[in-house]
Parts: structure tokens; C-alpha cells; sequence
């Protein structure tokens, strides 16, 4: 990779200059380097940790992807094995490295981003004493960043080991006696399931929907190819029904998929209502019974948020005003492997693999304003076009942590869009949330609707 030596200012060791700096190393930012590297572009991948696929391998020892190896490759070499079966976090994490050493992508581990800014014409990226300039910058940082946990959450006595999904890896962590999950998602379900082999174990929250077969390799034969045709061409912005059903679904809790209420019951696992607060050291719930629990884990979702952003036309939440992932207030701003992007399928592996191909355009930047103009128009993008605008002058990037996409919302995207239909214009108000405020109704708990184009949201308990 060419770079521009700059002098060293403000204890930054130098500066190199690029055309694209891509921030997480996940199957994203993979994803979208393989293209780069396919028209020569000269770019970066930026990712904190300290080995490509480390946002897998930081999951639960037992997680195992929703989707089967056929549909988790990315472009270019399939994933390795049997295609219908559902290979374990490692499994993944292994494949991500191996495809970007096979493909020689200029990834830079153990770099954390710490600004991202720009100037008017370039955009400037440091990494503690690293910095990058560049015309284009792609934030592939995944939707599991920050894990969310309630304020009362410190109220909990010292004794009680309490831990977040983020961070749970075995039941080898908990201590002796009643374990208290907290959130109905896919994530709580799994770990409950896991847990009532040692402890006791309550989950608690408002059950979400579930899918209506079995998980399995019969769906992975029969099924998923139509939720993945559905997810990726006919549930987005380009079809009346996905501008229907989208927002609709934003506002959906994620329906279980692979464990059921009924796996749980089976298994013993007391399923209560929604947690409220922390008195006298137990767990108060929604009807008023307090919980004695010795060990408590959140499985209450993430927060996405980049605190090293400062560009003050840019929100530091997330939630930019884009189309297709093309930021609107500035022009060479992408997201990629985001919630609902474009499609039902935007944030799956298949989705990261497909959006790119929209971005394409036939001059240099800003003239990515004209693709947003033919994407409204809704016209079909040819998959052989350049992707981001044609190399313009060298500006700056910077990246840091990997997505963690499980391929669940791909399943699960389909069972809500067809909820969303089938209820009409009153739906997409429930969360299936399982925090509420003390003294709150109910409906308090609410996913909003993003105002505007916006369409990514906050992940929720998964």
C-alpha cells in the first residue's frame, strides 16, 4: 500500500494517505476490501482487535450461526464443509481470517479509532498515534458495539454475579444457585436454555414472536432460500412492499428461531415477566414478585455509537440520515452491514455481500450524489460497477471494532415483515423489551420509527 510520510504533529507518528479507509475488519469491511482489492484501490481496514474474527470469537463458547455454511461465505471462496450445517462462532472467526490472508487485505489489527473528522474535502482518521487520510470512509463496525444494561443494574448486591451477554462465555462463570436471564431475545433463550442444564434458571421478559418451523437442516434445505431471495430482493427500498413493510419492522422485537418456549419449558426454565428494578437486594418484576437470584445475566442488547466521531453534521448515535448507506450530510460516508440499510437482509452476510454493488458512480466524489439519484429512482445497478465513486484525491480513515452477525435477522426479518403485513398500519409499535420503569405502562417500552430515510435502529436483546 502507498503511502504519503507527513510530519508528526500532536505525538501522531505520521500520516498515510488513501483513497478508502474501512473501519471493522468484520465480514463488512471483508466483504467490501475484496471488492476494493478487485479494481486495485488503495484502502485500509482499521479493527481493534487483535485478530480478524475476534468479534466471533469473544461470543459464547456454544454459538452457533443461524444460517448455514452455504449461505456465510463471502465473495469469492465458499465456506468449507458440509453447506447445511450451522458452523460454531470459531468456526467463523477462523474463516474471516483465512479470507483475508488469502486475499492479502490491508487489515490493521490493534487499531482502535479514537477520531474520525473532516475538513470540507478529506476526511481525517487517528488511531491513537496513527493517522490515515481519505476520500472515502465506510464505518463496517457491526451493530453489537456497546452492551446495554439498566441503571439499577448497580443496585445489585456484590454478591450476585452479574454479567452481559457480551461477556458470558459458559456456565463455568456463575456461582451456586438461581440464575435470573434477563431478555425473551434469541441470545437469552440460548444462554437460559444453556444454564438450566446446571442452575435453576428464570428467564425473564415479554415472549417475542416465533418463526413457525423448525430450525434445522430441512429449513436450510427447503426454507432459507426463499427468505433469503425475499430479504435481499424483494423486502427493500426498491419494492412498494419494503417501503411498506420496512419501518414497520424496525420497530419489531426479533422473534425466536432456533430455542422456543417450548425447548424452555422442557428444559425448566421459568419464564416471568419483565424485570422493573432491585429492591432489598432481589429482583422486582412486572407483578410485583421479587426474585432472590444469585447470579443475573443481561441479555438486553447493544447500543451502536461511535464516540470518535466529530463531525458535527453527523449524529454520534448511529443514526445518520442515509440512503442505501450512503450518508446524505456527506458525501464519501458509508455504512455498511447495518440494521435495514437497504433491505430486509442488510446487516446479514449475504446482504454485506450485495451492497456494495450499489455503490457505484462515474465520477470522482461527490458525485456519489448522482448514485443516491438513480438508487431513488429505483433503478437496477449493474453488479460490475465500481464501487464508492471513482478515485478522487487522498483524504483519511481510521477503524476499529468487527461486526457480530449471527444470520438470525435474515430468518427473522421475513417472519416480521410478514406480521407487519398481515397487521396493518397499527403494528410495529411492540419491542417485546424486557426492562420496564417501575410504575410504567406497558406501551412505555417502545422501539420508535426512525423520522426521515433513516432506517438503522438499536439492536435489541438478539
Amino acid at each position: 500500500m502507498n503511502t504519503t510520510p507527513a510530519t508528526d504533529t500532536g505525538g501522531v507518528v505520521g500520516t498515510a494517505a488513501v483513497d478508502t479507509v474501512i473501519i471493522g475488519a468484520g465480514q463488512s469491511g471483508l466483504a467490501l476490501g475484496y471488492y476494493l482489492a478487485q479494481q486495485h484501490r488503495n484502502f485500509v481496514i482499521l479493527d481493534a482487535g487483535t485478530r480478524v474474527g475476534d468479534a466471533w470469537r469473544s461470543r459464547w463458547d456454544s454459538l452457533r450461526l443461524f444460517t448455514p455454511a452455504k449461505y456465510n461465505g463471502l465473495p469469492g471462496p465458499p465456506f468449507p464443509g458440509d453447506p447445511l450445517a450451522f458452523p460454531t462462532k470459531d468456526e467463523q472467526a477462523d474463516y474471516l481470517e483465512d479470507y483475508a490472508s488469502r486475499f492479502h487485505l490491508p487489515v490493521r489489527p490493534n487499531t482502535a479509532v479514537t477520531r474520525l473528522s473532516h475538513d470540507g474535502q478529506r476526511f481525517h482518521v487517528t488511531a491513537g498515534t496513527q493517522r490515515w487520510t481519505a476520500a472515502n470512509v465506510v464505518l463496517a463496525t457491526g451493530a453489537c458495539q456497546l452492551p446495554k444494561t439498566p441503571g439499577f443494574a448497580a443496585e445489585l448486591p456484590s454478591y450476585v454475579v452479574q454479567i452481559h451477554s457480551h461477556n458470558y462465555k459458559n456456565p463455568a462463570q456463575l456461582k451456586p444457585g438461581p440464575v435470573l436471564v434477563v431478555g425473551v431475545g434469541n441470545s437469552g433463550a440460548e444462554i437460559a436454555l444453556e444454564t438450566s442444564r446446571t442452575h435453576e434458571t428464570w428467564l425473564a421478559g415479554k415472549p417475542s414472536a416465533e418463526i413457525p418451523f423448525r430450525h434445522g437442516r430441512t429449513a436450510a434445505r427447503f426454507f432459507l432460500p426463499v427468505v433469503r431471495f425475499a430479504g435481499m430482493h424483494v423486502l427493500n427500498t426498491n419494492t412498494p412492499v419494503g417501503r411498506k413493510v420496512l419501518p414497520k419492522i424496525a420497530a419489531m422485537a426479533t422473534p425466536l428461531i432456533r430455542t422456543k418456549l417450548a425447548d424452555l419449558g422442557a428444559a425448566g426454565v421459568h419464564v416471568v415477566p419483565r424485570v422493573t428494578g432491585i429492591q432489598d437486594g432481589g429482583v422486582i418484576l412486572d407483578d410485583g414478585q421479587s426474585l432472590p437470584v444469585a447470579n443475573v445475566i443481561w441479555c438486553t442488547g447493544f447500543t451502536e455509537a461511535y464516540p470518535w466521531l466529530d463531525i458535527p453534521a453527523l449524529p454520534a448515535n448511529g443514526r445518520e440520515q442515509q440512503h442505501r448507506g450512503i450518508v446524505d450530510a456527506l458525501p464519501g460516508l458509508y455504512l455498511l452491514g447495518k440494521d435495514l440499510i437497504f433491505a430486509a437482509a442488510s446487516e446479514t452476510l449475504p446482504g454485506v455481500c450485495r451492497t456494495p454493488n450499489t455503490w457505484r458512480s462515474g465520477s470522482p466524489p461527490p458525485g456519489l450524489r448522482s448514485t443516491q439519484r438513480r438508487s431513488r429512482a429505483g433503478r437496477r445497478h449493474n453488479a460490475r460497477g465500481h464501487v464508492l465513486g471513482a478515485p478522487g484525491p487522498a483524504g483519511v480513515g481510521t477503524g476499529n471494532v468487527g461486526q457480530v452477525v449471527s444470520g438470525g435477522p435474515m430468518i427473522s426479518m421475513l417472519w416480521r415483515a410478514a406480521i407487519a403485513v398481515s397487521a396493518g398500519p397499527s403494528m410495529g409499535s411492540g419491542s417485546g423489551s424486557s426492562l420496564r420503569a417501575a410504575g410504567a405502562p406497558a406501551s412505555a417500552v417502545k422501539v420508535s420509527k426512525p423520522a426521515g430515510t433513516v432506517i438503522t435502529r438499536q439492536r435489541k436483546g438478539s
